[in-house]
């Protein structure tokens, strides 16, 4: 049984159950909450309460009329959050297209109608309104992905940081858990030091101030800020990359792609380096531009420069322990009880399934996961596994089917460098492309272990992998028997004991120049991975499906390219269902490509189909075989 206190509070009632007079943080998401490990709100509201905070979520807020959803918990000690979604609000909306997506799979019952397009503008804006003086921390995909000068896709221009365009105070960039801590512990010394910029509420409580957030917390890393250049800390270092400006990305777009370049670099980087970004000063005005106690001035409204975004260095990966404190937190695993009654598709979807590592080494272009989660493989313990996997058993309506046993990419559990001094000096966005490094690691040993050990549990019947596999890294000479023999044994466990009828894996491509734009392997190690997924089933007498995913329009694919690809794939007795047209989404290459018409790292032009009529006759190779 539980009761509504075992979910943090989201109503005025919910925090009296518990004799809250105030919150020391509300977090407002676009996402329906449900208490579980991959749901960013609840991740961080549990990582704080974790450390003796009232924590609060405000799901879905109305953001229509008189805004009581944005009041009803009044003003908490130390700041607001704004966690918009774990998927970026325009992608969760819109199709490549720009149309309208059948459902909101982050709502009850799909609606579309519970979250605004850019939530974390539009809550921004409302909270700024009601509480001018209180802190706003943004976090993340959404504003992630917008930490920097980005292309939009859905607006159709280059449009600057995300501060720029909302009154908040700061970005925690990538998965939130070291910066979050270590500004709530900046927060709480300010309070204990008796900062004199405190405000005191009604209770007596001291209370966080915008001032005092930037007086203590300007140098955190994995934060971004927006300030005037003369309250850069610190000044502008030798060791400081900066960027080209706004305003001349914006008449040479060819300078924002050579900012990316290094704003990827930085973001996988163990060693990295602060990046300043000269930029427009915000849209906003300069009625609230916050000042600081070296600065009294205010900038002027409309002004084109005068402004920085200055993006700290990322702390380095969690370690296995941080890791597994994150998952071991005391989630329901539920939807709140508010939603009973109503299905929530992306809850659905995750429920009987475990995450077992963070990160992904693979840097595809088109993949935002490098830029937020990062290339450097964090790992579970097996015992924190194996916990969640226990308590999953215990769910009422857990049949005994884990639905994937995953990550980012299937296979790259306990995956690193042999020797991390060499890690640590590298720069490289990709582990695996356009080689496999000799310093990884590929040992699928760890995995099979978890594998077993899990169908071995009291109450599995089987586990399934949904999560992508890497076919390359089962298909390489690793130089070592025993790994080259781990990685045919997993191959063929994976196959015979792992699939529920279809193994899904993501060639995208059949054209070895468009791949390599990509950041993927040659067509024809899937032709290869075909062959001996076709001869295991064969032997095993399974009749499974192997299906593979593609994407049209991207960066350097031709009409010719695609018409390649039908007659390939028509060869090969494929008739496609997993296609997709790309879409480009704020920090990838290929973005940058499509958006600029230049490569970030070689800066040689590059063709992208654009317009919707090209992107359309791109498409339409995926079905050659129906007659429109």
């Amino acid at each position: 049984m539980t009761n509504l206190t075992d979910w943090l509070p989201t109503t005025r009632k919910e925090m009296d159950l518990r004799e809250w007079e105030c919150a020391d943080v509300i977090l407002f998401s676009g996402d329906a909450y449900v208490d579980h490990p991959a749901f960013g709100a609840a991740v961080i509201g549990r990582l704080l309460e974790a450390e003796g905070l009232r924590v609060c979520i405000v799901p879905q807020p109305d953001w229509h009329g008189d805004f009581r959803d944005f009041k009803k918990l009044g003003r908490p000690r130390l700041f607001f959050g704004i966690s918009p979604g774990c998927m970026d609000s325009m992608v969760n909306k819109y199709t490549a297209a720009r149309r309208l997506r059948s459902e909101d799979a982050y709502s009850p019952d799909g609606r579309h109608n519970l979250r605004p397009e850019y939530p974390t503008i539009v809550y921004t804006d409302i909270l700024r309104k009601i509480y001018p003086d209180v802190p706003i921390v943004l976090g993340g995909i959404e504003a992630s992905l917008r930490r920097v000068m980005h292309y939009d896709y859905w607006q159709e221009r280059f449009r600057p940081s995300i501060l720029c365009d909302c009154d908040a105070d700061l970005i925690t960039y990538g998965m939130g858990e070291k910066p979050t801590l270590e500004l709530v512990r900046l927060l709480t010394e300010a309070i204990n030091d008796a900062h004199p910029l405190l405000h005191y509420n009604e209770n007596g409580e001291a209370c966080i101030t915008r001032k005092v957030l930037r007086e203590v917390a300007m140098e955190l890393p994995q934060t971004v800020w927006l300030c005037k250049k003369e309250d850069i800390p610190g000044g502008i270092r030798e060791d400081d990359i900066v960027l080209h400006s706004y305003e001349d990305c914006l008449k040479q777009p060819r300078l924002h792609a050579e900012n990316f370049r290094h704003i990827e670099e930085e973001s996988n980087n163990i060693h990295a380096q602060r990046l300043l970004a000269p930029s427009p000063l915000p849209l906003w005005g300069s009625a609230t531009f916050p000042p600081t106690r070296r600065s009294k001035a205010r900038p002027q409204r409309g002004s084109g420069e005068g402004a920085f975004i200055v993006v700290n260095p990322p702390y380095p990966p969690l370690t296995s322990e941080e890791l597994d404190q994150s998952f071991d937190l005391p989630y329901t695993r539920l939807p709140h009880p508010k939603y009973n009654g109503k299905r929530i598709p992306a809850y659905e979807m995750i429920k009987f399934s475990v995450t077992l590592h963070r990160g992904c080494f693979g840097g595809c272009a088109f993949c935002t996961i490098s830029a937020h989660q990062g290339k450097f493989i964090v790992s579970r313990s097996k015992e924190s596994i194996l916990r969640e996997v226990k308590a999953i058993t215990k769910m009422p309506d857990f049949k005994g089917y884990l639905s994937d046993l995953g990550g980012p990419s299937a296979n790259m559990y306990m995956m690193r460098g042999k020797r991390q001094e060499m890690c640590e000096k590298c720069k490289r966005p990709s582990c695996i492309h356009p080689a496999i490094c000799p310093n990884l690691n590929g040992d699928h040993r760890p995995l099979l272990d978890i594998y077993r050990t899990v169908d071995k549990l009291p109450g599995i019947k089987k586990s399934f992998i949904g999560s992508g596999v890497r076919y390359d890294m089962l298909l390489h000479d690793w130089k070592d028997e025993a790994l080259n023999g781990a990685a045919r044994e997993y191959t063929r466990e994976l196959i015979t004991k792992h699939v529920s009828g279809r193994l899904k894996v993501a060639p995208e491509h059949t054209s070895d120049a468009v791949l390599n734009i990509m950041r993927k392997p040659s067509f024809s190690l899937f032709r290869q991975f075909k062959s001996i997924f076709d001869t295991t089933c064969r032997k095993a007498g399974l009749r499974l499906q192997l299906i593979p995913y593609f994407i049209s329009s991207h960066p350097g694919c031709t009409v010719r390219d695609m018409a390649d690809l039908a007659a390939i794939t028509k060869q090969m007795n494929y008739k496609l269902e997993q296609v997709q047209d790309f879409t480009p989404t704020p920090l990838t290459v290929s973005t940058t490509c499509w958006a600029t018409g230049y490569h970030p790292y070689t800066l040689q032009p590059i063709y992208s189909a654009k317009t919707p009529q090209e992107k359309h006759e791109q498409n339409k190779f995926f079905f050659w075989y129906k007659k429109d």
